[in-house]
C-alpha cells in the first residue's frame, strides 16, 4: 500500500479523460449533424464526401443552365406561335384579295392589314432573351452535366429567305396576292419546321433536367452515407459515454480516497 503513487487513481483519471473525449466527439456530432467533425475522424471519407459535394454543386449549376435554356426555348416557341397566327391571317388575306368581286380599293384595305402583319413578323426576328438574340440562327451549347459536356441547341433564323420573301410581298392587286400566297405558304412551312426544331430542343432539355435530378439525388445520398450522422445510433453512443464519464468520475473519487486507509495502520 503506497501514498505517493496511486496507480488506481491514475488509471481512473486516464479512463475519465478518454471517456470525456469520446463524449465531446459524440456531442459535436449530434450538434453538427455530421460524423466527420474534423479530418482526423475519417480522412478518406472526408476527401470522398468533399468531391461528391463539389460534384453536386456543379450539377446544380448545370440544372440552372438547363432551366435557363428551357426558358429560352419556350420563349422562342411562344414568339413562333404568335408569328404563325400572323402568317395564317396573311394567307387568309391573300385569298380574300383574289376575290373577283373586290376592287383594287378593297384590296388596298386588305393590304394595309397585310403590311402591318408583315412588319410584326419582321420585328419578331429582332427579339432577344436577356440580351441573347432569339432568332439569329446561332446554335447554342448548353451544359448537360457536371463535367462541362454540352448539347447543341439548334438556332432558328427568321431572316431566312422563306420569311423575307413573305414579308416583302403585297396583296394590293389580284396578281400580287396570288404570288404572295405562294410565298406565305412557304413561310408557314418553314415556321412549322422551326417550331419542330425548337420542340426537339425542349424535349432534350427536359430529359437532361430529369437526368441531372436523378444524378444529384444519388450523389447526395452517397455523400450523406459518408458524412451525415445517424442520430439514433449516435444518441445511444452519447448516452453510453455520458454514463462512463459519470462512472469514471465516481471511481476516480474512490481511488483518491484509498490512501486514506493508510491512516488506520498508522493509528494502531
Amino acid at each position: 500500500m503506497t501514498i505517493n503513487t496511486n496507480i488506481a487513481a491514475q488509471n481512473a483519471a486516464a479512463n475519465l479523460q478518454t471517456n470525456q473525449t469520446m463524449l465531446s466527439k459524440s456531442l459535436a456530432r449530434l450538434s453538427s449533424g455530421s460524423k466527420i467533425v474534423n479530418p482526423a475522424d475519417d480522412a478518406a471519407g472526408m476527401a470522398v464526401s468533399t468531391r461528391l459535394d463539389a460534384q453536386v454543386n456543379r450539377i446544380t449549376a448545370a440544372q440552372n443552365n438547363v432551366g435557363d435554356a428551357t426558358s429560352f426555348s419556350q420563349t422562342q416557341d411562344g414568339y413562333l406561335q404568335k408569328m404563325g397566327k400572323a402568317l395564317d391571317r396573311m394567307s387568309e388575306l391573300s385569298i380574300l384579295s383574289q376575290d373577283v368581286t373586290k376592287t383594287d380599293s378593297d384590296r388596298s384595305l386588305y393590304n394595309q392589314e397585310f403590311t402591318m402583319l408583315s412588319q410584326f413578323v419582321t420585328d419578331t426576328g429582332s427579339k432577344t432573351f436577356n440580351g441573347v438574340p432569339l432568332f439569329d440562327g446561332t446554335n447554342l451549347n448548353v451544359n448537360v452535366d457536371s463535367e462541362g459536356n454540352t448539347f447543341t441547341m439548334a438556332g432558328v433564323d427568321l431572316s431566312a429567305t422563306a420569311y423575307t420573301d413573305a414579308t416583302s410581298s403585297t396583296i394590293d392587286t389580284a396578281a400580287n396576292a396570288a404570288a404572295a400566297l405562294s410565298k406565305i405558304t412557304a413561310a408557314i412551312t418553314q415556321m412549322s419546321q422551326d417550331r419542330a426544331t425548337v420542340g426537339v430542343s425542349q424535349a432534350r432539355l427536359n430529359y437532361t433536367s430529369d437526368q441531372l435530378s436523378i444524378s444529384k439525388e444519388n450523389l447526395m445520398s452517397a455523400s450523406s452515407q459518408i458524412k451525415d450522422v445517424d442520430v439514433a445510433e449516435e444518441s445511444t453512443q452519447f448516452a453510453k459515454e455520458n454514463i462512463l464519464v459519470q462512472a469514471s468520475t465516481a471511481m476516480l473519487a474512490q481511488a483518491n480516497s484509498q490512501p486514506q486507509s493508510v491512516l488506520k495502520l498508522l493509528q494502531q
